[in-house]
Order: structure tokens, then C-alpha cells, then sequence
């Protein structure tokens, strides 16, 4: 086995390598963020106050959209073991329920010496439209073979 395989036992990343997954947030989703969290912002419940918002309507915690980048890099790119070291994201638009929402990370560096790899991160609507963007850092953890 060779200095790269033993860093990066699921093979090595390569620059501009995308991955991509995505998933339809619901109501439910809403609930079990506010049972994890205790965020229980009248955005996210008062349809009434909400509409009073410049959102005008129910929106996602933040929490929900940008979870969907943890799944991307845990299970796709870089893969298994991997885990976020840094982040750096902005929300630009609201996710409602209802919305299909889209996660992408794109390697823009890797580390030989480490597991380590620089990601462009985004997520997006069906319709194209960019909700959050930016970056992370990520550190993948070699996880025994079966």
C-alpha cells in the first residue's frame, strides 16, 4: 500500500471533482430540528407572523439547509470518515417546506501530506436558485476496512 492510499484509504480526491444529493424538506423536518435544536423561531411555526416577515411565510431553520452539505461530504465526497473542520457559508435565500433542495461540494484542493480537501459548497433549489454558498475545509478519518 502506498503513503497516498494509507491517507486516503478511499482513494485520493481529485481537484474539481463534484458531488452532489439532494432531498425534499417537509414540515416534519421543521419539527425534528426544533427537537434536536429547541429553535422554536415563530418563522419556522407562525404562519401568521411569518407572512408579516419580509420572507412572507414559513421558512426552514438554517440548520435544515445547510445539513444536507453534511450528508454530501459524509457519504459522497470526500466520503465515509469525513467530517468538516471549517466552515465558512452564507444563506441567500429561504428554504420553505415543501422545497427540494440540492447540496453540491466541489474539491478545490487537496492535501497530499493529510486527509484534507478545500470544498466550493452550495445548495440549491429545483428551480437553480443558490439559497446558501461558500466553503469548508474538510479532514477525512481513515475508518478500519471490514
Amino acid at each position: 500500500m502506498d503513503a497516498a492510499s494509507e491517507i486516503w484509504p478511499n482513494g485520493v480526491p481529485s481537484i474539481g471533482q463534484v458531488a452532489r444529493r439532494s432531498r425534499l424538506v417537509g414540515a416534519r423536518d421543521i419539527e425534528l430540528f426544533t427537537e434536536i435544536s429547541g429553535d422554536r423561531n415563530p418563522l419556522h411555526y407562525d404562519e401568521a407572523a411569518a407572512r408579516k416577515t419580509r420572507f412572507a411565510g414559513i421558512v426552514v431553520q438554517g440548520g435544515i439547509t445547510s445539513a444536507i452539505l453534511n450528508a454530501v461530504v459524509a457519504e459522497d465526497l470526500p466520503g465515509p470518515g469525513t467530517v468538516f473542520l471549517q466552515v465558512n457559508w452564507s444563506f441567500k435565500a429561504p428554504v420553505r417546506p415543501g422545497d427540494t433542495i440540492t447540496g453540491e461540494v466541489k474539491v478545490t484542493k487537496v492535501r497530499q501530506d493529510k486527509p484534507i480537501t478545500e470544498l466550493e459548497t452550495r445548495v440549491v433549489l429545483a428551480d437553480g436558485s443558490v439559497v446558501l454558498d461558500g466553503t469548508a475545509v474538510c479532514y477525512t478519518i481513515p475508518l478500519e476496512r471490514k
